[in-house]
């Protein structure tokens, strides 16, 4: 108990990249959770920095509604949204995130795609891209995910190495 309200469980991975901030939380509203997701990801640049996932999308929904609001926490500026990937008659519990580790060449990624399990035993892979490796899977939230908080690394700069999305935690219903 923290301050006479039940504590949060929240969710993480171990392979997040080192760089950034984490920036706001985001919770989906009263009443929902989260049984889709899309990506904000910019595809491979060749000859200029390549950044990979810079943003997640939770879509959040209650039973039976068709209806969606969408909450993401902080993201990075380059990229283009991709399409929803929801759990048919289903929720998200659990994710893996994949990860390309730092090298210490002139151009890291960190956070290149995200997957997730769904309650019913489905499993959703995003739209990014393939560079790095999958986490473990998460801890799962029994009643499924309901908050995101991203870790964010802040543009460096014209001939700086930007990595956007390094690592990201899920809030528990």
């Amino acid at each position: 108990m923290l301050n006479g309200e039940e504590e949060t469980k929240i969710i993480t991975v171990k392979n997040g990249g080192k760089k950034g901030e984490w920036t706001q939380t985001e919770h989906c509203p009263q009443g929902t959770k989260a049984r889709g997701f899309s990506l904000k990801v910019e595809s491979q640049a060749f000859l200029s920095d390549d950044t990979a996932l810079n943003g997640i999308i939770l879509h959040c929904t209650r039973d039976g509604m068709d209806e969606d609001s969408v909450v993401s926490s902080g993201q990075g500026r380059w990229g283009a949204n991709t399409g929803t990937n929801w759990c048919t008659d289903g929720y998200l519990v659990a994710f893996s995130l994949r990860v390309e580790t730092s090298s210490y060449t002139f151009d890291e990624t960190a956070a290149n795609n995200i997957r997730f399990k769904c309650n019913n035993g489905k499993y959703l892979e995003g739209k990014g891209m393939s560079w790095g490796n999958y986490s473990q899977w998460s801890p799962e939230c029994e009643e499924g995910i309901c908050g995101i908080q991203t870790k964010i690394e802040k543009e460096q700069g014209m001939f700086g190495d930007d990595t956007a999305l390094n690592d990201v935690r899920f809030y528990c219903c």
